[in-house]
């Protein structure tokens, strides 16, 4: 008999498994239509705190929708409108690069006899090619521009996303066989997603802030764009920070000389030791039950699946999961994979 149970909860798991592979592939085959329905969902995680507050001071739940709603457009026209201008002023100033670099490598091209290299610094500067970056630019100009006509679209998503909420209680209790569970299983994923998002959010608004006035005090030239670069990428967990740090720290050894290239590198690494190693850690805690293997696979995973946006949400996405196969019986055992060691263990 126990036999028999045991093969029932692995077939059941296996099922489960097969079923999961089958949504994943709707999910990559759909991305196009999934994707800004799943930004706009944690949009509205990360604004509906704020339709709450308002509610709280007597403003009508609609009217709280609509003024968030202008604010955000407001300020998205502004942080793209400005965002373009610096881009195009950036890709302007890409063709020097090339020679900006020849020069550099010449300086150094000195020692390569003494460590037994022949490489001159036009074959080095050869390898670098400044027209590739150019398109990468013109493309990302394209996009911008082009998603100022989704925009409305995806807000007015966003708005009946944040209407509907006081009926997703009612919603769910139809829906479950046992509602209390049920909506007990929803309010926490939401409770976890909304902490994390609106946590996250702010860490990185602040984070973006810290850089553009570490690169405006050290005379750095687009600092806004590296910015917005620290902000945007500043969610992708383990790697993001880092990455952002990457083109202004060359523009800065390129343009501005070694004192600055090292000052600033020194001021990324304070910055991302004191956000994130310290700051993001102690404000977020342990909460989320993720491993942290698992949320770098999820980094990786997320993103083939739906592109940067599911790198940019791969957190979120997992704990929904896990709270998801958490349900059943069958996934609980996939979360124990997917989560923490408990702390009595680690010890």
């Amino acid at each position: 008999m126990r036999k028999m149970i045991v093969t029932t909860q692995g077939l059941k798991a296996v099922v489960m498994m097969a079923m999961l592979v089958v949504i994943f592939a709707g999910i990559k085959s759909a991305a196009d239509i999934i994707v800004p329905f799943i930004l706009a969902l944690f949009l509205a995680f990360v604004l509906n705190p704020l339709i709450v507050l308002l509610e709280k001071w007597r403003v009508p739940r609609a009217l709280a929708v609509l003024l968030v709603a202008t604010l955000v457009i407001c300020m998205m026209v502004f942080l793209t409108t400005k965002l373009l201008v610096t881009l195009n002023d950036f890709a302007r100033t890409l063709p020097q690069y090339r020679g900006l670099l020849v020069e550099k490598l010449s300086d150094i091209e000195a020692w390569f006899p003494q460590s037994g290299l022949t490489l001159s610094s036009e074959q080095l500067a050869g390898y670098i090619d400044p027209a590739a970056t150019l398109n990468l630019v013109s493309k990302l100009i394209s996009y911008l521009s082009n998603a100022m006509a989704g925009l409305f679209l995806l807000l007015m998503t966003v708005a009946f996303m944040l209407l509907e909420v006081p009926q997703l209680p009612y919603k769910v209790e139809q829906m479950s066989d046992d509602p209390d569970k049920g909506m007990a299983n929803v309010q926490r994923a939401l409770d976890s997603v909304t902490r994390y998002l609106v946590i996250k959010t702010l860490i990185s608004v602040v984070t973006g802030l810290a850089v553009w006035a570490l690169l405006a005090v050290t005379g750095i030239r687009f600092a806004f764009l590296w910015g917005m670069l620290a902000f945007a990428l500043n969610y992708i967990p383990n790697i993001g920070s880092f990455i952002a740090a990457i083109p202004p720290i060359i523009q800065a050894f390129l343009f501005n000389g070694s004192t600055e290239g090292l000052i600033l590198t020194g001021g990324y690494i304070l910055i991302n030791l004191v956000f994130g190693s310290i700051i993001d850690p102690k404000i977020l805690g342990r909460g989320l039950g993720l491993s942290t293997l698992v949320v770098f696979m999820s980094l990786i995973f997320w993103g083939w699946l739906m592109g940067p946006v599911g790198m940019l949400l791969s957190v979120p996405l997992t704990i929904v999961l896990k709270i998801a196969l958490e349900a059943t019986a069958a996934g609980h055992k996939i979360t124990v994979l997917l989560g923490d060691c408990p702390a009595e263990r680690k010890s």
